[in-house]
């Protein structure tokens, strides 16, 4: 499989800047927060979402059933 060269590159910034820090991942976190509170951007958080299960055909068949038996 070809290596593409986008991805070579993102790979390589990536353990370069993890080898800045050591690869130490909370003080990569710590730095970014910092960089974050210096910004002039606008930061948005959000709440995350809650996986809904989907009902299958089975338990949807199974729940029709049983209901039908009382």
């Amino acid at each position: 499989m070809r290596e593409d060269p986008i991805v070579a590159e993102i790979r390589r910034f990536r353990a370069e800047h993890a080898a800045k820090y050591g690869h130490d991942l909370d003080r990569i976190c710590e730095v970014l927060r910092e960089k974050q509170a210096k910004s002039k951007r606008r930061v948005v958080t959000r709440n995350p979402r809650l996986l809904v299960e989907k009902p299958t055909r089975k338990s949807v068949s199974v729940c029709n059933n049983s209901s039908s038996t009382h």
